[in-house]
């Protein structure tokens, strides 16, 4: 059972993240940010990873604080839910294009965490919510799951769209990543044995 519940409470969030891996996309997502809640919404769905993500943070001082946590305690979950990661594909790949907008992530269940980010918002928000977090919460991803993410924004000049083509790129090269292989099943994707 690929399934994790992870509980974070800092003096900035209080958060409950509950994952399984082998879900539909079922979600119940609940950040105070209601952006940032459409976000994880094309995660949860496009990965088809259920999720529940109940957080409460310090909304009266900003967003940061609440998405970078959300984005710690996904990833510790994700990471803690994979086990030792037997069977699965290991990488996952997707170019994925909204309207004007193309995006890539590519990424490695590898243990290692690395970011490359070639992505540029035109604006310094979409509604209220900082464009910049959303580095922020694909760095916490990566970092806290244990995965090398490249992520790409080759064009686009809404950026409501090219955050949203961002997410849902990481969700289809995720759900590549963490399926199980059926030709090597009981096998670590690795010459090394550990991943």
């Amino acid at each position: 059972m690929r399934k994790a519940t992870l509980d974070r409470k800092t003096n900035e969030t209080e958060i409950v993240v509950t994952l399984d891996l082998d879900g539909t996309g079922a979600r119940d997502i609940a950040t105070g940010v209601g952006f940032f809640d459409h976000m994880l919404d094309q995660l949860s769905r496009h990965s088809l990873i259920d999720m529940t993500i109940k957080a409460k943070g310090d909304l009266h001082i900003d967003d940061h604080h609440t998405v970078e946590d959300v984005g710690i305690a996904i990833g510790q979950a994700i990471r803690t839910a994979l086990g030792d990661k037997t069977g699965i594909v290991r990488y996952g790949a997707s170019d994925l294009v909204m309207d004007g907008t193309k995006s890539s992530v590519a990424l490695d269940v590898s243990g290692r965490a690395f970011l490359v980010w070639r992505v540029a918002f035109t604006a310094p928000k979409i509604g209220t919510f900082d464009t910049e977090l959303v580095r922020e919460f694909f760095q916490a991803i990566a970092i806290n799951a244990g995965i090398t993410l490249h992520a790409e924004n080759h064009y686009g000049d809404n950026n409501h769209h090219v955050a949203e083509s961002l997410f849902k790129a990481l969700a289809r090269a995720l759900r590549q990543a963490i399926e199980i292989d059926a030709r090597a099943s009981d096998k670590v994707p690795s010459t090394k044995g550990v991943l």
